[in-house]
């Protein structure tokens, strides 16, 4: 079969997967030519099933954490790094200098519906942080493993978001903090059960418990 169709073929089916667990629609941004577009969200049927498979362990220890065990924002280009790419991608009329800087361009958060207009004013956030990932299973990897997981453009992993919201959450579960905005729980939720069940990362039962309560949130 032609990997012409082949690849039609895998966005038809993929598109099939779509369900009411969607970003609010005034969240909704264009993507930026050149950009990696965002993955879709998963079925909240689906997510539930990856969340009951998920194993559940006590939280582990801070010990040892260096964020520079994650080697982050690799490069994409000669120019674009991950994290200039993530604000190209989530962004609306993004405009960037030769070193692919963010000069101007829209950003509205969906962690709480806010819009920016500054790059400097959004973070990107790695939506199960990277001490997180640490304490439930990320201290046993290799360097290049974490350094996947913390450039990974394919899975719902990486969000620009309000810059003070990413530094209230900072390594934080859902069962210690919650985006403030309600309706985006479920999306929330389903991205942060992609992540931990692709990466085999462990869950608490509180976590288990707070991931319980967003999928509720689904339509």
């Amino acid at each position: 079969m032609p990997r012409s169709l082949v690849l039609a073929l895998v966005a038809v089916l993929a598109g099939a997967t779509l369900t009411s667990c969607k970003v609010p629609d005034e969240l909704a941004s264009g993507t930026q030519p050149g950009a990696t577009a965002a993955a879709p969200p998963i079925a909240p049927a689906e997510a539930r099933t990856q969340l009951a498979a998920l194993k559940v362990a006590v939280r582990g220890t801070m010990d040892g954490y260096d964020r520079e065990a994650f080697p982050h924002w690799d490069k994409v280009d000669a120019n674009c790094d991950v994290r200039e790419q993530v604000l190209k991608r989530d962004g609306k009329d993004v405009k960037t200098d030769a070193q692919c800087a963010a000069k101007s361009g829209t950003w509205v958060s969906p962690y709480d519906g806010e819009t920016w207009h500054k790059a400097s004013d959004v973070d990107i956030d790695h939506v199960v942080p990277l001490g997180q990932a640490w304490v439930s299973g990320a201290n046993k990897w290799t360097r290049e493993r974490r350094e996947q997981f913390a450039n990974d453009l394919v899975r719902p992993q990486l969000k620009a978001v309000t810059d003070n919201l990413n530094e209230q959450k900072s390594d934080k579960a859902p069962d210690a903090w919650k985006p403030p905005l309600v309706s985006y729980w479920c999306a929330y939720a389903t991205d942060w059960i992609v992540v931990k069940s692709n990466y085999g990362l462990t869950i608490t039962v509180p976590e288990k418990n707070a991931l319980t309560t967003m999928l509720e949130h689904c339509g």
